[in-house]
């Protein structure tokens, strides 16, 4: 079930009470402009070609338009991007419990907002969930820094992000093929409860190196945040999930350095740095009651917070790709991120 308890963080406005405002002739006027998009055959819905190159559900996309056109950005707000299957959970849960270390500690794991809600309810998508079906959330009672979480590309993002000029951004990106696979896995639980045949792997990596896979393309979308960063470090902080498996407690001392919020002495010789990384690690959050029996609610119904943790491991994807689509992937990476100077 979903939990009903609120955090301070919380505002009652994302839950689309009566605080928040409902525009359907916006959300009407963005849905035919959608509906006037390419379309094409996705991994479980429909996707549809935005002019700036990325595909999404007509649902999704609409909502990221709503948040460009409503959307306005603090200088202290901090947005975690990424595309879906890429890091998000884990990103979001670093961030959260590191910003919040003063009023969650994390040595007490016990009374930590994660054991009542996911990491996906700390840190809410704008274009799932806070602008959708129709709602105009009022967000401005959300004390600062406020987090928010994104899956579109860089050029896609509401426009007052990209131009606060002290609004940060986290991006993780992920192996392509790993990042494939799972969203593959994630995707084919969905069209199951849709009473959908499930899509094999081959069709999905044929889907994938053609673009079409939500948000995507994926190499659009991680050389979009990646120039980004090279162009404005102090704006747009670039990880990389298998670098974040290697050395956790070096990424989340990145991570508070670039919100403004570094580790005192006192705090690395109180384990705290250690505190966060264990309680925000894949064990320790797949196995908490919140994950295990908890929900969150969604544009397709309810979602359970367990199907947000399947392995998190690195190259599974050898599992599952055959080693034609991996040769191919792995081409159009290279082509794709040639002189770049990024390497994934």
């Amino acid at each position: 079930m979903s939990s009903s308890k609120t955090f301070p963080w919380q505002t009652k406005g994302q839950e689309a009470d009566a605080e928040t405002e409902t525009n359907p002739e916006l959300y009407q006027r963005f849905a035919d402009l959608v509906s006037s998009f390419p379309t094409s055959e996705g991994m479980l819905d429909q996707l549809y070609r935005h002019d700036q190159g990325w595909h999404a559900p007509k649902v999704n996309m609409v909502g990221a338009m709503v948040a460009d056109s409503c959307f306005a950005a603090r200088p202290s707000d901090i947005i975690v991007a990424s595309l879906p299957k890429s890091g998000t959970t884990w990103i979001k849960a670093l961030l959260f419990a590191t910003v919040h270390r003063d009023e969650y500690r994390p040595a007490d794991a016990d009374d930590h907002p994660f054991h009542s809600v996911s990491p996906h309810e700390c840190i809410s998508f704008l274009e799932f969930r806070l602008y959708s079906g129709n709602r105009i959330p009022n967000l401005d009672k959300l004390p600062d820094p406020r987090l928010f979480a994104t899956h579109v590309p860089f050029v896609a993002l509401p426009r007052t992000i990209v131009t606060t000029t002290s609004c940060k951004i986290v991006y993780v990106c992920r192996d392509p093929k790993d990042t494939l696979v799972s969203t593959w896995y994630f995707l084919n639980k969905f069209r199951a409860r849709a009473g959908m045949d499930p899509l094999t792997v081959e069709r999905a990596a044929e889907l994938f190196c053609d673009g079409l896979s939500p948000f995507g393309p994926y190499w659009d979308h991680v050389l979009g945040y990646w120039r980004a960063h090279l162009a404005h470090p102090e704006k747009v902080l670039f990880f990389r999930y298998e670098e974040m498996q290697r050395d956790p407690a070096a990424h989340v001392r990145r991570l508070a350095e670039f919100v403004g919020l570094p580790f005192g002495a006192g705090e690395e010789e109180d384990g705290v740095v250690a505190a966060i990384v264990r309680m925000c690690s894949f064990e320790h959050m797949s196995g908490l009651k919140a994950t295990k029996d908890g929900s969150m609610m969604t544009k397709d119904g309810p979602i359970a917070n367990s199907l947000f943790y399947r392995r998190g491991v690195i190259g599974d994807w050898v599992n599952h790709l055959s080693p034609e689509a991996a040769r191919r992937i792995d081409a159009i990476t290279q082509a794709r991120f040639k002189g770049s100077g990024l390497n994934v």
